[in-house]
């Protein structure tokens, strides 16, 4: 009898219905980061420490390495970031997101605490000479970049101590300047020279520093403040949010007593609205849009609201009142929102004959901010934003990154910093730019199978009372997570998209199907043999992470 059906198939050999591959795919908390930080690659180090063998302070250790190869100052922004890798986090609608950004801030601490340096990228020494101008998280995140690889740069900064707007803005009790200064110092410690108090555009010209170096990174940032425009806004008792949150970081003065309104919607609205409350103040928003248009972090204007801020909304001040220099009243157009405008926010327009007057003493401005351009307005074409490719390019010298781009979260301004450093780099060996090759393909949504994980409660940090928050005003709110805290929270992370060694392939599959490797790393566990795979597709239908998926044929 022929063993053959037919056409010719023989009955005993597998049919291959589905051939499986592994395919490592990009999680949705790095797709939502705006720096694309390995998220899942160091907390699985942290969580699969025992697996692979390593103490947990050796995976403290190894989490922290990846972590700074892209973020110098995880620290700061595990305090700072709004984090919205959070919000794409698989787990968020089971139990809660990973607390990606906890995590991040303890990772941040524990490299100080053991005086870890930031890793280099190699042993190279190149030639070329770099200028870096400005020191906000977008120059540091450059010059750390440039520095690491081999370069020699050079930092000028127009103040005294270097930092930006997360030294003279960011209030202590959201960013210690300790914690800053040990990051920033710790950057600085890659060879990299700090030139202080030089406002280049005035006190030295742009052109001399670009004949002085092979490339230059502009990183100003945006502490120009935009003004209202109203009658009564020119004198005593007016000043724009960023002036107030610098002058107050230097010194503190009491507010006791005064009715202080601050105009705006932003992060640095929120931030003089509370130190005005720490001040003593009494203190009011004031915002043209409703709540749900705000640009600042829902959290940050929680707390605000906490602490005593009040709120007005859908309200744009027309004139400020005076008595002689005193100011006396604020008033107020009241408005409706219309359509969305070209950003896709809806436009507020005013409501004919409904004013509105509240008593005031001070004015705080947060309603924008700008670069400001003197002595290097030729490079923004007479445009508030610098206009440059995506990777930060702006001339055949210069590259830039940060709020000279546009205003964003630091995070952000990090990310670009560090693609234009890696562009610049690419460039000047004759390389391929990093950021032209092929992305890693994502996970779709319901991949990640959730009923395979156990449910695990959130991680919080502990927080200081409403009461402590006003009576020590300037310690720190926000506590760091404690060292058994951030294992227990790393064990959390469902790894999307890539093996964390579950071994449901290697259970249901036949016995030659997965081989597990000797030396196993976080993503490396089992190698398939497709020569043994009989096509059923078991492996894909239990894999609960969506790291095995069908291959086509």
């Amino acid at each position: 009898m022929s063993s053959t059906r037919p056409g010719g198939e023989n009955p005993a050999a597998p049919s291959f219905r589905i051939r499986a591959q592994q395919l490592e795919k990009l999680p949705p908390c790095q797709a939502q980061c705006p720096n694309s930080g390995d998220v899942r690659g160091w907390l699985g180090v942290i969580a699969q420490h025992k697996k692979n063998k390593l103490t947990l302070d050796e995976a403290y250790d190894k989490a922290w390495q990846i972590l700074a190869e892209l973020n110098p100052l995880p620290a700061t922004i595990g305090r700072i970031c709004p984090h919205p890798c959070e919000d794409l986090c698989s787990r968020r609608d089971k139990d809660g997101a990973i607390s990606i950004n906890a995590m991040e801030r303890f990772l941040g601490d524990w490299a100080i605490s053991r005086s870890l340096p930031l890793p280099r990228a190699g042993a190279a020494k190149y030639a070329e000479s770099i200028g870096v101008i400005g020191s906000g998280p977008a120059s540091l995140s450059f010059a750390y970049q440039m520095a690491r690889r081999g370069y020699d740069v050079t930092m000028y900064e127009k103040h005294e101590f270097p930092g930006g707007m997360l030294r003279h803005a960011i209030p202590d009790y959201r960013l210690p300047r300790e914690i800053l200064d040990a990051e920033v110092e710790r950057v600085l410690d890659m060879n990299i020279s700090l030139v202080r108090n030089i406002d280049v555009g005035s006190s030295v010209d742009l052109e001399k520093l670009r004949d002085k170096h092979t490339l230059i990174f502009l990183g100003l940032g945006a502490q120009g403040a935009r003004e209202l425009g109203i009658p009564g806004e020119q004198g005593p008792g007016v000043i724009s949010g960023i002036d107030y949150l610098q002058h107050r970081k230097r010194q503190p003065e009491s507010q006791h007593g005064k009715q202080v309104l601050v105009v705006g919607g932003g992060n640095t609205a929120i931030d003089a609205a509370r130190s005005a409350r720490r001040d003593g103040a009494s203190v009011t928003l004031l915002y043209r849009r409703s709540e749900t248009e705000m640009p600042a972090a829902a959290h940050e204007v929680e707390d605000a609201r906490t602490e005593g801020v009040e709120f007005r909304f859908l309200v744009s001040p027309t004139r400020i009142v005076r008595d002689g220099s005193e100011i006396r009243e604020l008033h107020m157009q009241e408005m409706r929102l219309a359509e969305a405008d070209e950003q896709g926010r809806r436009r507020p327009v005013s409501i004919p004959g409904r004013v509105q007057k509240i008593a005031a003493d001070v004015v705080i401005v947060a309603v924008a901010q700008a670069p400001d351009w003197e002595g290097m307005g030729v490079l923004a074409g007479g445009q508030e934003w610098l206009h440059t490719r995506d990777d930060g390019k702006l001339d055949e010298d210069i590259w830039a990154g940060g709020d000279d781009r546009g205003p964003g979260i630091a995070s952000k301004a990090i990310a670009q910093g560090r693609y234009a450093a890696e562009a610049a780099h690419a460039e000047l060996r004759g390389q391929e730019n990093p950021r032209e090759r092929s992305a890693r393909k994502a996970i779709h949504n319901g991949a990640v199978k959730m009923d395979f994980y156990s449910e695990q409660q959130r991680t919080v940090g502990c927080r200081r009372s409403q009461q402590e928050r006003l009576s020590d005003p300037e310690s720190e709110i926000d506590q760091t997570i404690s060292y058994e805290q951030a294992c227990q929270e790393a064990s959390r992370c469902m790894s999307c998209g890539l093996c964390f060694d579950c071994q449901q392939c290697f259970m249901y599959c036949n016995k030659a199907g997965f081989t597990r490797i000797d030396e196993t790393r976080p993503g490396n566990y089992f190698v398939l043999a497709l020569e043994a795979c009989e096509g059923c597709g078991k492996c894909i239908e239990v894999c609960p992470c969506a790291y095995l998926e069908a291959r086509d044929r």
